[in-house]
């Protein structure tokens, strides 16, 4: 979105100076419609709103009673997007959505404690960072596996409950030249050092937690390859209680309907996928003997043998249709599915190209589909009538030609 032109004093970044302030008062600038949908940028000479940057989306919550949607910095002003417009001059309380930029703070600070430990253990940097409303994700530059993920798991819940306390520092240029830190960008001007004892020593512009005790719990949920790397998916705090009682909840419905333990769900799963296997290739082979039979039973015709029968599924049309070639038809074209609702078609032929036939089928009766010139598969839609007297026309007059 862009931002109005404003030329006033910098904004006082009270998330700066306490983390945890959920309300603050403050003096209204300047306020000016946005271009884009009908809200207002409103500038105050102090706020508690951390706008969107380093990852993480920016803070929501009230001026007054005219809700705060978004807040973005430029040059040192924070903006904050409004629903209504403010008056400037006024004097408004504004209140930030506690409980979401606490979960934020949990997931921020665990995301530098699992950075850190990535880093010291494997030398990978932290090439991206993405802090959403109901995951985060973290890239490394570097395979991690599963079992070292575990590891880094545990790690990094010693240090959360070793509580430690962390550390916010603005070094001078001359004292960050002599600093080990984690970076991911380039920062111009005065930067801000996060340190988490022992763990981590990262420049970040974010709030964070007090003290680690407060992150409750990093759980690394997901790990895929990642432009030769690896995407990490955390959740700390509440956000991680939440997604453990979505998951017991379900562990327990499906215990109850395997009538097995929570913890014991997984061998009771793996056993009833091996029956349903193993019914499934008793199955495969009752529907052959049947198709055999079906098989014998249909006239075959000239110039095309075609079968229509609704009851057919999976790979059954095309092996109904190898069986009807077995016992000579020229060209055989089998259908699937219902008038209503079309049909799936599969046509075979052991000496004649059936290309041209499913190309003609599909114009006529808005169909999809295409193969080799042995066998071709597809969808169309038509009367039973009509698309067995065209196929047996088309069929003719090519021949004669």
């Amino acid at each position: 979105m862009e931002l109005p032109e404003y030329t006033g004093d910098m904004t006082r970044k009270l998330f700066y100076e306490d983390s945890h302030r959920k309300e603050f008062e403050a003096r209204v600038l300047f306020c000016a419609a946005c271009k884009e949908d009908g809200g207002f940028w409103t500038v105050l000479d102090q706020t508690c709103f951390f706008p969107e940057g380093g990852g993480q989306y920016a803070d929501t919550g009230y001026l007054g009673e005219v809700k705060v949607l978004d807040a973005r910095e430029r040059d040192g002003v924070v903006y904050h997007r409004t629903e209504a417009p403010l008056e400037p001059g006024d004097l408004v309380c504004g209140r930030i959505d506690w409980e979401e930029r606490f979960e934020k703070m949990q997931q921020h600070t665990g995301e530098h404690i699992v950075s850190g430990l990535v880093h010291s253990r494997f030398g990978y940097n932290n090439v991206g960072f993405h802090l959403g409303s109901d995951y985060c994700t973290m890239d490394f530059d570097g395979p991690i596996t599963s079992e070292e993920l575990r590891q880094i798991e545990w790690e990094a819940n010693r240090a959360v409950v070793s509580d430690l306390e962390i550390l916010v520092q603005y070094p001078s240029k001359e004292e960050l030249e002599q600093m080990e830190y984690r970076s991911k960008i380039e920062i111009e001007g005065q930067v801000r050092i996060v340190s988490v004892p022992g763990y981590d020593v990262c420049a970040c512009c974010a709030p964070h937690v007090k003290r680690t005790g407060e992150i409750g719990l990093i759980k690394l949920v997901n790990r895929m390859n990642y432009k030769g790397g690896e995407r990490i998916t955390m959740l700390c705090g509440f956000r991680a209680l939440r997604d453990y009682e979505v998951k017991l909840a379900g562990a327990k419905e499906i215990g109850a309907l395997l009538c097995e333990k929570e913890n014991q769900i997984a061998g009771a799963v793996k056993r009833q996928k091996e029956e349903l296997e193993k019914q499934k290739y008793e199955n495969g082979k009752l529907v052959h003997q049947i198709l055999a039979y079906r098989a014998k039973e249909i006239q075959i015709e000239s110039p095309v043998t075609a079968v229509f029968d609704g009851s057919l599924a999976g790979d059954a049309p095309r092996e109904l249709m190898n069986l009807l070639l077995d016992r000579g038809a020229d060209i055989c074209a089998v259908f699937a599915g219902a008038e209503e609702d079309g049909y799936r078609y599969v046509i075979g032929s052991r000496q004649a190209d059936v290309r041209p036939l499913g190309k003609a089928m599909n114009s006529r009766f808005e169909g999809r589909g295409g193969g080799k010139p042995g066998m071709i598969q597809g969808t169309l839609a038509g009367g039973q009538d009509e698309i067995r007297a065209f196929a047996e026309h088309f069929i003719k007059e090519n021949r004669e030609e």
